[in-house]
């Protein structure tokens, strides 16, 4: 099967070899689709990663690295509101660091230095938000641009440093409940927001909410803490954080005869009725359900030593990875909340775990090997949302490596 992941590898990788000739004009909008070059998710900079890692096995040239990596800094990178680990900057500083090592130095110190600016800009206003009682944004936290995913940044570029100290003294912080003067209270966790979810009309979040999800919730700061802790790098308080936001998946774990769940968000109406108002889990993804949940907690159990708790979560991973309906809900390849985003994951946490997931992980590898091409001439050519992280997941699995690109996604 590693034969035949290399092969369907190779060739979504071939199809992205050349970056396609577009002239984006004039149009500078903040949501225009020459944005995407600078995107580690959507466009040219996650490429990239894919072919500078393949160039390192001697698995093709660097020419589709370097063409891609001038695709992704052809405009001026943006360090700005919008940039994060998936975005501007901190992205293409991240892509370079995996796809080009010890080339562009120069190049990676000046991202570093708008990196750590970055964070400063990111910091300060937060601990005055904590300061004044008030509710986050989920993209003051979150992987894709804001702290957790910043962290992961540092912990792949400066992991001695102080600066990261501070990111995970906020993760701390951020655990702690809030004096707010809202509907929630002091009920409600530090990391309740009062951000409405994209495309929701809602009324049940119009107290806000408390998102549980790997890209924008709480299990994003959980896995950082923990992959920083096992890294040796720990701050005030490291571990009562840790601890204080397994409990609180603890509490949101829900039985089911096909195994254990969590619902992707909490309203107040749930919290303060004590339960979820849907019946069963939503898509298994890596974004926001079972996978990136449970190999958080398994992460954070590692950290803490504490193998009941890896039991648990290891336990809800497997029953996940074998519930037919659960898995009937994924309709695309990608890494986010498609297959290589559950094999990805599922591959990480079958390297911790106390008992085996091999045989979960080679049915999920066929899955994903079936659906590898399925969308890949409609899709985002970048990692995270598109072809790019598909070949990379398979190529992964094939040669038996990953170069560091999960810690995009704080899985390893």
């Amino acid at each position: 099967m590693r034969e035949h992941a290399a092969t369907v590898a190779a060739e979504l990788a071939d199809a992205l070899t050349t970056p396609p000739d577009v002239n984006y004009g004039d149009d500078v909008r903040p949501d225009s689709p020459r944005w995407r070059d600078q995107s580690l998710s959507k466009g040219a900079a996650g490429v990239a990663v894919l072919h500078g890692l393949r160039a390192q096995h001697g698995l093709g040239g660097t020419e589709a690295m370097h063409a891609w990596l001038a695709r992704a800094t052809r405009d001026d990178l943006t360090a700005g509101p919008g940039a994060g680990l998936w975005f501007g900057a901190p992205a293409v500083g991240f892509a370079l660091h995996l796809a080009a090592p010890g080339r562009y130095e120069g190049a990676l110190a000046r991202l570093d230095a708008a990196v750590a600016q970055l964070v400063h800009t990111r910091l300060t206003p937060a601990a005055e938000r904590m300061d004044a009682a008030l509710r986050p944004s989920q993209y003051e936290f979150d992987v894709t641009r804001g702290l957790a995913g910043l962290g992961a940044y540092l912990l792949k570029r400066d992991p001695g440093g102080d600066l990261l100290r501070r990111v995970l003294a906020y993760m701390v912080r951020l655990t702690r409940p809030l004096p707010a003067d809202d509907a929630a209270g002091s009920r409600a966790p530090g990391w309740w927001t009062a951000d409405i979810p994209a495309s929701s009309r809602d009324s049940a979040f119009a107290h806000g909410h408390a998102n549980l999800g790997m890209a924008h919730g709480i299990t994003g700061p959980l896995a950082l803490l923990a992959l920083a802790m096992r890294e040796g790098i720990t701050v005030d308080g490291h571990a009562d954080a840790i601890e204080t936001i397994s409990l609180h998946l603890d509490v949101w774990r829900q039985p089911s005869v096909a195994g254990p769940w969590w619902p992707e968000r909490i309203t107040l109406d749930e919290m303060e009725d004590g339960r979820p108002h849907r019946n069963g889990p939503a898509r298994p993804s890596w974004c926001y359900g079972t996978p990136g949940i449970a190999r958080a907690q398994q992460l954070a159990a590692l950290a803490l030593g504490d193998t009941a708790r890896q039991q648990a979560a290891e336990h809800a991973l497997a029953c996940c990875l074998a519930d037919p309906v659960q898995l009937a809900r994924i309709t695309d390849p990608a890494l986010c909340h498609g297959w290589a985003g559950i094999v990805a994951t599922a591959w990480h946490a079958a390297a911790d775990a106390t008992t085996s997931l091999d045989h979960s992980l080679d049915r999920l590898l066929v899955r994903l090997l079936d659906h590898a091409r399925d969308t890949a001439r409609d899709q985002a050519p970048g990692l995270i949302e598109g072809s790019a992280g598909t070949a990379l997941t398979l190529h992964s699995i094939a040669t038996g490596t990953t170069g560091g690109w999960p810690t995009c996604l704080l899985i390893n």
